[in-house]
């Protein structure tokens, strides 16, 4: 699969219609009934809790290797393959989940099933690409190639449930005493001495300047203001990272953005609002043009995920007596005429902006087979704020049901196991 080229489409956009620490608070106030429910995250308050291939540029896995199901998975040149077009294939054997719920650094924030989620169907499910199938996840392999570099995800709690299943991912071919995690107000940083390597997590939710940066300002009590052209303040902390994968969707869920006339060390804040695909396209364009300007194509590879979708109106997929993603328990199964609410239009400016960047950039394009996993949310068994749910407020899901973030293991490892098919073909 070759880099997003602006001069022709790319299979990374098809049709972009579609795409530890208990006390961890990282949930956000997606839409309006979420309000003052799920806590924003404060890193302070932080305690840890079978392919065949013919191809040379996938020399991972035994030839003609069966899957656990008893099939053979063929796995092709990227090129070949538009591995976000798919399905979700339900895995009778062991290969899922990836790792266990009790992963150390994991917090209560996405264990489900610790915290009474009665079903673990939604750990279960493999996502089948049409013409190919996904490599193996090869731990050590992923940490040959990260061996003496950074590998970091910049944005919002997404993000960070990416990060978490990352390290879940590897951490169980790394002794012990060999990893360590450690967090600070904005970067949370997973290091695996054995291979002088590193995976981090940067809170920067809007990717430029904004008021909930801090975080103090991350507890839902204030409408956030973003400054669109200040990046650097970010930037320079993402700077000789040879892995960086961006993603930005969730806050922005106004119709307008406050935006700051001025800069947030004046003492008076000024602001004025602005439409939000305008202010959207803004701060994108300043990121493109911070990545233009700073990243070196040669040292670091560059990625974006597209927007990982809620599930909040179950009519899209005929539940008409539903709440939200409460007591879901399989994918939808309609595979083209639902439609969840992703914001097209936030969408097709992602596109515009990545077509129009002067370096390779790949696309994490999520959003589609994100949108069927209806039933792989936190819902009412999150924990917002460290916290569980009384059973008051699980019997008020249409206000606490958390339909934005995912349960681990679950989804997330679905993305890693893309972004791990893409860093291994650049060898």
């Amino acid at each position: 699969m070759k880099p997003f080229d602006k001069t022709r489409n790319c299979n990374y956009f098809p049709m972009l219609t579609m795409v530890a620490f208990p006390t961890l608070l990282f949930g956000l106030f997606c839409y309006n009934q979420y309000v003052k429910t799920i806590p924003f995250p404060d890193f302070n308050h932080q305690q840890p809790f079978q392919e065949s291939s013919n191809s040379t540029n996938f020399k991972l896995q035994e030839t003609n290797k069966d899957d656990d199901d008893g099939n053979v998975r063929v796995v092709l040149p990227l090129e070949d393959c538009d591995i976000f077009t798919g399905e979700w294939v339900f895995d009778h054997g062991s290969s899922r989940p990836l790792y266990k719920e009790n992963c150390e650094f994991l917090n209560t924030m996405v264990t489900c099933l610790k915290n009474g989620r009665p079903d673990s169907l939604y750990q279960k499910w493999r996502w089948q690409p049409k013409a190919c199938s996904l490599p193996k996840f090869e731990a050590k392999i992923l940490l040959e190639k990260l061996r003496g570099k950074r590998l970091m995800f910049v944005g919002d709690s997404i993000n960070f449930n990416q990060m978490l299943s990352m390290a879940c991912m590897v951490q169980s071919v790394i002794p012990p005493e060999k990893r360590s995690l450690s967090y600070a107000n904005y970067t949370i940083v997973f290091k695996m001495e054995d291979y002088n390597a590193t995976m981090e997590f940067y809170w920067a939710p809007f990717l430029v300047e904004s008021n909930v940066d801090p975080p103090t300002m991350r507890d839902g009590t204030v409408e956030p203001i973003v400054k669109l052209e200040s990046i650097s303040k970010h930037g320079d902390n993402w700077k000789n990272v040879d892995y960086l994968i961006f993603n930005t969707y969730i806050w922005w869920r106004y119709p307008t953005v406050k935006v700051l006339r001025g800069s947030f060390g004046d003492g008076v804040i000024d602001y004025v609002d602005i439409d939000q695909n305008v202010a959207y396209e803004s701060a994108l364009k300043s990121w493109a043009k911070w990545v233009e300007e700073n990243v070196d194509p040669n040292q670091t590879s560059v990625f974006f995920s597209s927007m990982a979708p809620s599930h909040k109106m179950s009519s899209a997929w005929n539940n008409t007596n539903g709440i939200m993603c409460l007591n879901e328990t399989t994918p939808i199964v309609n595979t083209s005429t639902f439609d969840v609410g992703t914001n097209q239009q936030l969408s097709a400016i992602v596109e515009n902006v990545v077509r129009s960047m002067k370096i390779p950039l790949q696309f994490l394009n999520i959003t589609r087979l994100s949108e069927y996993r209806k039933d792989a949310h936190t819902s009412i068994y999150a924990a917002p704020g460290g916290k569980l749910l009384t059973q008051e407020q699980k019997a008020d899901p249409a206000r606490y049901a958390d339909c934005v973030h995912w349960c681990l293991p679950g989804l997330p490892d679905t993305w890693n196991e893309l972004l791990y098919t893409l860093i291994i073909y650049q060898t």
